[in-house]
């Protein structure tokens, strides 16, 4: 509620999204080290049971990172991006809340999720509200929040809105389709000690999945807001085809190689591991996602050419990858954030394969539509 209790809410995550490692399973997958796949090449003929080197280290972004402020302007938007919405910052109907203040980060919208139905979901926490669109970007309404320091939104099937706070309530508020809440599921307990400890936050049918310091997932309830008194583990996040666990982990950033690794949901068996190159050092893993069919979508904010350490450019590359095997299909490439403001989660996949970020600028908030090509 009160701004001074998010003072020190220190969080980002361009969620900024994240990293995972199921090194349990990849313990047991067996086989040689992964050969790298480039961008252009899409196909390496990786073996499915290619097992990542074990010098490999989780990449630790999402809740804990944070872009930079670049030239503190508005950056323009690549061509041909489809704008869905606008937002300007204060507290108004078409507008999205902000603070900056002397002490305490920067504080802007954490987090946004998609609708199985179109909607989009904006987590306007500075206002204390959800802000609802439609697939085209109209303003639907606002849903008020039941927590006091929300950091992260996840749309249901049947159109309920799961909204974690970490660090204050400790909780999961499960609102229904009718803006009511529904319940309180509590972080602590059983695989998640710390609430702090909560890097992201899923839904798989009607569980409710909250990710432990970026790597396994611990069931803490149903949508219905009824806890899960068993909080069992999933080794992964769960890939919107219903086949996978998909993780993923930083190899080496100086020069761009990241690795997917894939375990089959219905036997828990390691389906494959590989190692993809996003051409350049890479400063954070900011995306990992699925779309309806399966594919895949790894996403790294690095630096761009003509970027120098006095004048630092940022740009985001979004990898599409083959939900079998991992093979890169594709990429989408664009500017990335360039204010301070921190952020959970910043970047977010449709069922049909829909890139959607959430840009930030000093005049305000827009959400775009990005395609890989």
């Amino acid at each position: 509620m009160a701004s001074r209790q998010r003072q020190w809410l220190g969080v980002g995550a361009g969620m900024v999204l994240v990293v995972l490692i199921a090194a349990w399973w990849l313990s047991r997958a067996g086989a040689s080290a992964v050969a790298p796949s480039t961008v252009a090449d899409s196909d390496a003929g990786l073996p499915e049971t290619a097992r990542p080197p074990p010098s490999m280290e989780p990449l630790r972004t999402g809740a804990n990172s944070r872009a930079e402020a670049n030239d503190g302007g508005a950056p323009s938007s690549p061509a041909g991006v489809e704008v869905i919405a606008s937002f300007g910052w204060g507290s108004g109907p078409d507008d999205l809340g902000r603070e900056r203040q002397q002490e305490g980060n920067p504080e802007g919208p954490m987090s946004f999720a998609l609708g199985p139905d179109g909607t989009l979901w904006v987590l306007d926490q500075v206002n204390q509200r959800l802000v609802k669109l439609d697939a085209k970007g109209g303003r639907l309404g606002t849903v008020a929040l039941p927590v006091q320091a929300a950091q992260d939104v996840v749309v249901t099937k049947d159109g309920s809105a799961l909204v974690m706070d970490r660090l204050v309530d400790k909780a999961v508020a499960v609102i229904g389709p009718d803006g009511k809440p529904r319940g309180e599921l509590p972080l602590e307990g059983k695989g998640l000690g710390e609430g702090g400890a909560s890097t992201g936050l899923f839904e798989d049918g009607d569980d409710v999945l909250v990710e432990r310091e970026h790597g396994d997932l611990v069931r803490v309830g149903k949508t219905n807001g009824k806890a899960d008194p068993e909080r069992g583990e999933v080794p992964g996040r769960p890939s919107k085809d219903g086949a996978n666990y998909l993780t993923a982990m930083l190899v080496d950033a100086p020069s761009g190689l990241v690795a997917l690794t894939a375990v089959a949901k219905a036997t828990l068996a390691h389906r494959f591991t590989r190692q993809v190159s996003f051409g350049g050092p890479v400063l954070s893993l900011v995306l990992l996602d699925s779309d309806a069919s399966g594919l895949a979508y790894l996403g790294a904010q690095r630096e761009v050419a003509g970027s120098t350490p006095e004048a630092p450019r940022l740009g985001i590359v979004v990898l599409c990858l083959d939900g079998t095997d991992g093979r890169p299909l594709g990429q989408a490439a664009f500017p990335a954030n360039a204010v301070p403001e921190e952020s959970f989660r910043e970047l977010a996949v449709s069922g049909d394969g829909t890139i959607v970020f959430l840009r930030r600028t000093e005049q305000g908030a827009q959400l775009e539509r990005h395609r890989c090509r």
